[in-house]
């Protein structure tokens, strides 16, 4: 039996030494009988108990399929995880679910100790009748405005989450786990990879999993829109604030992501002067809309990405290091497709699976030499190309498995050359990779990085795994 965090006396000091377990059994029975709804997670906010109604509300038969999974995921917008980072119960609170809205308390479990042990959360809405007329009356309030925000906002949301991030290589589950590290946090992250390593999918993941989760996910390609539109884009425009402007004003990207997350993609390509305002939103959390003469206040959490390698941009000035040292809070570098051939066989089971259901064509299935060819290329364009591969064999393929005849050209070592395992081929491959970008580049690590096309921060723990930090 888990020890609550109830005033008790010690158990010693009772009449009876039965009766501190006879109470966490009653209080547990209160949870089990009295309320709507009651689930217990752990330090990790992982579920440790919940019981048979509340599982039922949430659409689940079996109360145990969901023990050990991350609340989060189970109810993206609970508090439960801010109860543990503070200590302090919730003790009145609402929270809407599928279309119904609930009276609900949170609290924390203490040890005996006096430290967070986990939290509890508890729905009330069918137990505190004098309520009902208040909650009735809020949900209705509550669905006028989420309707009102799906109808602007359709497509604000967050599509992917940890689950969809495919890979079991240690430095795929290195990335993932930095990621959900960020969800559990609120500041500024950077995700660095090459174009194609998936840094939307991860930058979705995170806010999926986060407190924000239930708000806005607003995705910006910074060099997708010319230098004259990107201030407006970012931050809205006035009435009238330029020729062309709408009558009506506009909202810029950031007063769309009120509350959410806003990402930031291709972040490098952000020019100087623009750089120098979005500084000031990250400092002060406000924004002046182009042509207006008003700060707005906005609660956003950023998300920047690039494929460009930052610091040695600020090195050369094009890129301002107060701006970059705000972002680069929290860095998690995304592997090229290359660096993790082992996911390979799983990414294109999954890639396959997808293309099948958005085009409606049969699935097709991979040979194991298909397996082998596919993992023995270079992938410039990481997982994107892989997928433009795989859309490709399936459209021409008649057969429902395709083998490497289905594909362009192998760029594998010839049949008749000796044969490595697989990761060892790579690593040879990647050491003399980087060996000649080294020589070339004459030691010089940026320029070297900037000749493999990755960046630098994947250059360095290349390096380090390869013993190479000296060449």
């Amino acid at each position: 039996m888990m020890k609550l965090g109830l005033n008790l006396p010690d158990a010693h000091a009772l009449p009876h030494p039965a009766l501190h377990e006879v109470l966490q059994r009653a209080f547990f029975d209160v949870f089990e009988r009295q309320f709507a709804g009651a689930v217990v997670i752990n330090t990790d906010s992982r579920v440790v108990w919940i019981n048979p109604h509340y599982a039922e509300i949430l659409g689940i038969s079996d109360p145990n399929r969901i023990i050990g999974q991350r609340i989060n995921e189970l109810l993206p917008n609970t508090k439960l995880p801010e109860v543990l980072r503070t200590g302090e119960p919730i003790l009145l609170d609402f929270m809407t679910y599928r279309d119904r809205t609930f009276v609900v308390s949170r609290f924390p479990i203490m040890g005996e100790d006096g430290l967070v042990i986990g939290a509890g959360g508890i729905m009330l809405y069918d137990a505190w009748q004098p309520l009902k007329p208040l909650v009735d009356k809020f949900s209705r309030l509550q669905q006028g405005r989420l309707q009102v925000r799906r109808d602007i906002g359709r497509d604000r949301t967050a599509r992917y989450t940890f689950a969809d991030v495919i890979g079991d290589s240690s430095i795929c589950k290195r990335m993932k786990d930095l990621g959900r590290r960020a969800a559990r946090l609120d500041a500024a992250v950077l995700l660095l990879g090459e174009t194609g390593t998936g840094k939307e999918l991860l930058a979705q993941s995170i806010h999926a999993a986060s407190v924000r989760a239930n708000q806005p996910f607003v995705a910006l390609n910074i060099a997708s829109i010319p230098d004259t539109l990107l201030e407006a884009e970012l931050f809205g425009a006035a009435p009238g604030a330029y020729t062309g402007a709408d009558r009506r004003g506009r909202d810029g990207k950031f007063k769309l992501a009120e509350g959410g997350t806003i990402f930031l993609d291709e972040i490098g390509d952000l020019p100087l002067t623009t750089q120098a305002k979005l500084l000031r939103v990250l400092q002060e959390m406000e924004i002046e809309p182009l042509g207006a003469n008003q700060l707005i206040k906005i609660d956003v959490r950023v998300i920047a990405a690039t494929s460009r390698d930052l610091y040695a941009m600020v090195q050369a000035g094009q890129f301002r290091a107060d701006l970059f040292y705000r972002l680069n809070v929290l860095p998690i570098p995304l592997p090229p497709l290359r660096g993790r051939s082992e996911d390979i066989a799983a990414l294109a089971e999954k890639l396959l699976k997808d293309i099948s259901l958005r085009t409606g064509t049969s699935r097709k299935t991979l040979s194991p030499e298909a397996i082998d060819w596919l993992a023995c290329q270079a992938w410039p364009g990481n997982v994107r190309e892989l997928r433009n591969a795989l859309e490709q064999a399936t459209m021409l393929a008649d057969h429902a498995e395709l083998t490497p005849a289905d594909f362009p050209a192998a760029n594998c070592p010839a049949a008749d050359s000796p044969t490595l395992p697989l990761a060892e081929a790579v690593k040879q491959a990647e050491v003399k990779a980087i060996r000649a970008a080294l020589a070339a580049s004459k030691g010089n690590k940026s320029d070297a990085a900037r000749v493999l096309g990755i960046g630098r921060a994947t250059l360095y723990e290349k390096l380090a795994s390869y013993g190479l930090e000296r060449a």
